[in-house]
């Protein structure tokens, strides 16, 4: 799954930072066009983490992954046919429903194989993620170096590519024993007629509210710091990618040794007072860093990006262990799929409430901050009296690691 992973994630870097430019200079469409239609199609990913959490408590979760991947590279390979804007925000929106379909069964698959181990493995397997991640964006910036026509779709086949490789290592994998599915005498399997519905979960509802909002951590890097730095300091704007960099370094660098503090539930929900410490000064060094001068607004920047670096990786630690914690065994899928809805939606609604904190200047990021802050106590307060009092466990079993 390892291996799936670095493939997989190759080919999100080749496209997700150049999706912007191929749909500017390749297919023509208006600045405001682009825009809405990231945005349109990422509301419509949405719906792509419940309905693949949902379908993997019934069915194998290696094969409603790999229909994931297809559904992925088949709409992406789509985007080459057509420039008629409706044709191309329909097979972006599908891309967008299998991708974030794919990220949840990746983490479902996680969970059903190493049971109490599931923090170490996300660790390990985000941190092969992110190298795969900066392998394709060094290939794009190649070939955006190149900048011609082909350049362009050649991105977009090689993320297709990659997701059809994806498909087929899935196809060695080993399916993963689930609560949900029983199996009878006659070797048969039987669903539960009434599994737990997480959409009646007030709990997990309020949990799932506040994971959206600590995701913002990804707008910022992704919109944030560029735009600010643009907007409102006296660094130089080539600054920009290097803070991107150091995130990337510091993900692979440091989410195995921090996952270790979180390998059990409580320990997870204790990790939320270093994340609200963590979110406290990166976004008051945002704030800083528009009020001096050029070497301290490039000092501040680089502490605002290695504090909130720091928060998105103790976050994911913390995410990947409550959220499954807090979800019944025999509906893990549900509840999983419900979770993903926050990272989904934060991709949607966090550019534009980045963007918001922004026209709001340095004031703006203090009250981020105290918002995220806020998040943090609300949801150590929420789960606390939920969470069991040992790590979930499944049974393990032997898959291919290829």
């Amino acid at each position: 799954m390892l291996a799936i992973t670095m493939v997989d994630k190759t080919g999100n870097g080749l496209w997700t930072a150049t999706q912007a430019l191929y749909f500017t200079y390749v297919t023509g469409l208006s600045l405001t066009e682009v825009g809405l239609l990231i945005a349109l199609s990422a509301g419509v990913g949405i719906a792509g983490a419940p309905i693949a959490g949902r379908v993997a408590d019934r069915l194998s979760v290696t094969r409603v992954l790999i229909a994931a991947q297809l559904l992925r590279a088949l709409a992406g390979l789509a985007l080459l046919t057509t420039d008629h804007y409706a044709l191309l925000l329909v097979c972006a929106a599908f891309a967008s429903v299998g991708d974030r379909g794919a990220n949840v069964l990746t983490k479902l698959y996680a969970t059903r194989i190493t049971g109490s181990q599931r923090v170490r493995y996300q660790a390990l397997n985000r941190t092969v993620g992110n190298t795969g991640f900066a392998i394709g964006g060094l290939a794009a910036a190649a070939a955006l170096g190149i900048g011609t026509t082909a350049a362009y779709q050649s991105l977009l086949v090689g993320n297709a590519i990659s997701s059809l490789a994806a498909a087929l290592l899935t196809l060695r994998c080993g399916d993963a024993p689930s609560p949900s599915r029983v199996v009878t005498g006659s070797g048969s399997e039987t669903v539960p007629v009434k599994p737990a519905n997480p959409w009646r979960d007030r709990t997990y509802l309020l949990y799932v509210a506040s994971e959206t909002v600590l995701f913002l951590d990804d707008a910022v890097f992704m919109v944030g710091l560029p735009l600010w730095i643009v907007h409102a300091t006296e660094a130089p704007h080539g600054l920009a990618p290097l803070l991107l960099v150091l995130n990337n370094v510091m993900v692979v660098a440091l989410q195995i040794p921090i996952a270790k503090f979180g390998a059990t539930t409580r320990a997870a929900r204790r990790l939320l007072v270093p994340l609200a410490a963590a979110f406290a000064v990166g976004t008051l060094a945002m704030s800083a860093s528009a009020v001096g001068s050029r070497w301290l607004a490039i000092t501040a920047l680089v502490l605002a990006a290695a504090a909130l670096t720091l928060a998105e990786i103790i976050h994911a630690t913390i995410s990947w262990e409550l959220s499954v914690a807090l979800a019944p065994d025999e509906a893990q899928g549900a509840y999983l799929g419900v979770h993903g809805v926050a990272a989904s939606a934060q991709r949607s609604a966090g550019p534009l409430i980045v963007t918001g904190v922004i026209a709001a200047g340095p004031a703006g990021w203090a009250l981020m901050g105290a918002g995220l802050v806020a998040t943090c106590f609300a949801q150590s307060g929420l789960v606390r009296n939920k969470l069991p009092e040992a790590p979930l466990s499944v049974p393990s079993i032997t898959v291919s690691h290829q």
